[in-house]
């Protein structure tokens, strides 16, 4: 009966709708994966032309993720994601149509690559905004736990197989037509929801905000602050940069005024810059060069982490909030990661595989807790901005310590590497527990009462 409980949010017709789209959304991001690759290989490029590809994505991540924060809590979250996918159509579907006939360039790749990535970078604020307007908070943590099931499923294992075996039937020019199928139904989905007030206002008030903050329940509530926030009615004009800067501005301070936000980015920051390099650059040499496996058996643990991921998803989807949500979650990133020691160190694959599986369900079930931490603490209007912060953190991170793997690896060998990978973040899970004093807020703040109590 516990797995039910997941299922939980499906009851409520919007949110059908909304996770219809984002399976649609997911499948088709998945698929692109493997259709830009095969597409730039059928140009007659190589690592090179790939590389400007995905660092026009990456830019264009970039570029967006905060200010798309700013926007999330402007705009109808709504339109926001209909423009997003509908523009993602477009740009993929046109680079389907020059390819299928013989008309494609890098050029062309590289131009709807960066408008994927911009209309990606807008995605992710406005999707965790709006949430909470579809479901009531005790649904929160397993809609969280649909995507964590979702996104891994999606997006690293079908949506790369179906793309395979479409590029392998007939061309990298049909994968991207099912790219943009993929997009065109996630925007389509869209269309039917209806939340009313679905228009943010401004808070520019940082002090005010942090206030709500301290009863945060109330203020995510479906359709909170849509209708109760000051408007900008009869306040002086703002040059449009300003005001987006203030609005940033305005997340930031709340950021820095609330501890278990700071506390948790801050130690997801230097997690990521701990593990991802040696995850995704270092890994496959280890593979090679300790288990004498090859592409396969690196699919193969790529595979277990996805799997794990949907799992340990799953698992916190079906049971309550856990009481010390704080301790648990940044213990679930931290303790979770030493398996990672495994990876560089061990000879065998199948123990390689069980550390990957092991990883990807406590980061998983820790990534769950953390999306439904922000819908239930962040006031609504300061939700995507938020939200937005942590996006930036880890595309900014994530970078870093790709570039840094190497070079570390060259100085502490492999097995070092992957041994610092896995206890640093442990250590600084302690670390952060401690100083920002967690386990006395979640006791102050606790989540996993009736949360439709808070409601009355």
């Amino acid at each position: 009966m516990r797995a039910v409980a997941a299922l939980r949010p499906l009851r409520h017709r919007d949110y059908r709708l909304l996770a219809a789209s984002l399976v649609a959304s997911l499948f088709g991001a998945g698929v692109l994966v493997v259709a830009l690759v095969w597409q730039v290989v059928a140009l007659g490029g190589g690592p090179g032309q790939l590389g400007w590809v995905t660092t026009a994505q990456a830019g264009g991540l970039l570029i967006t993720a905060l200010p798309g924060g700013v926007l999330a809590d402007r705009l109808p979250q709504r339109v926001i994601l209909l423009c997003v996918e509908g523009v993602k159509a477009v740009a993929i579907g046109g680079c389907a149509a020059l390819s299928l006939t013989g008309q494609l360039h890098l050029g062309h790749l590289i131009a709807a690559a960066l408008v994927g990535g911009v209309a990606d970078g807008l995605y992710y604020p406005a999707y965790s905004a709006f949430l909470p307007k579809l479901v009531p908070a005790e649904d929160l943590l397993p809609a969280n736990g649909l995507e964590g099931i979702f996104r891994p499923t999606l997006l690293n294992a079908v949506g790369p197989a179906v793309a395979g075996a479409v590029v392998a039937a007939i061309s990298p020019g049909a994968a991207l037509t099912l790219a943009a199928l993929g997009a065109a139904l996630a925007a389509g989905a869209l269309l039917p929801v209806q939340v009313p007030g679905d228009m943010p206002g401004r808070v520019t008030d940082a002090a005010t905000a942090v206030r709500t903050g301290d009863n945060a329940d109330d203020s995510c509530a479906p359709g909170a602050g849509s209708d109760s926030r000051p408007t900008d009615q009869g306040t002086p004009h703002v040059h449009p940069v300003a005001s987006v800067l203030t609005d940033l501005l305005d997340g930031f301070r709340f950021m820095v005024a609330t501890p278990w936000l700071w506390a948790t980015l801050g130690f997801a920051s230097l997690a990521v810059l701990a593990i991802m390099g040696p995850f995704d650059v270092l890994l496959p040499f280890a593979i090679k060069d300790h288990a004498g496996g090859g592409p396969s058996d690196h699919a193969l643990v790529l595979a277990a982490f996805g799997i794990g991921g949907a799992l340990g998803s799953l698992v916190v989807a079906s049971r309550p909030m856990p009481r010390r949500y704080l301790t648990s979650m940044i213990l679930l990133w931290g303790w979770g990661s030493l398996p990672v020691v495994l990876m560089g160190t061990t000879g065998s694959i199948w123990v390689m595989v069980s550390a990957a599986f092991v990883v990807g369900a406590a980061f998983q079930a820790a990534t769950v807790i953390w999306g439904t931490l922000l819908q239930r603490r962040v006031p609504a209007a300061l939700l995507g901005r938020v939200s937005s912060l942590d996006f930036f953190v880890s595309l900014l991170f994530m970078p870093i310590s790709m570039a840094l793997a190497v070079p570390v690896s060259s100085v502490v060998g492999l097995s070092g590497t992957f041994v610092a990978a896995g206890a640093v973040p442990a250590t600084l899970a302690m670390v952060f527990i401690y100083v920002a004093k967690l386990p006395a807020d979640e006791i102050a703040h606790p989540l996993d009462r009736d949360a439709r109590s808070s409601r009355a």
